[in-house]
């Protein structure tokens, strides 16, 4: 089923709609993303087989993986650099909020 891709769409959309700036969009990304690798690790060192069968069978690895499922070719490549241009500018987003805190 779609059911990730729909998750992720809507979310997308929510965020989008309530929040109407680019870096909660960016924020968003990164923070789906973080989650999804972080569920998948668990799902690898966990020793409970039945939780991580059950985290295997409906949770994506990251959202690179959704990509991968619905599309191919040129279409996830070109989804594939715009992810990795949008954690650049989550990574950049860090490094200003890090040289502001630190007020030297």
């Amino acid at each position: 089923m779609y059911i990730d891709l729909v998750v992720f769409i809507i979310l997308l959309l929510l965020v989008v709609m309530f929040f109407k700036r680019f870096s909660s969009f960016v924020y968003f990304v990164a923070i789906f993303d973080i989650g999804l690798r972080i569920l998948t690790f668990i799902r690898l060192n966990i020793g409970l087989p039945d939780v991580a069968a059950l985290i295997g069978k409906y949770v994506p690895e990251s959202i690179l993986a959704i990509f991968a499922k619905y599309t191919d070719g040129t279409v996830y490549t070109i989804l594939a650099w715009a992810f990795v241009i949008i954690m650049i500018i989550f990574e950049s987003y860090i490094i200003k909020f890090f040289i502001k805190k630190k007020k030297i």
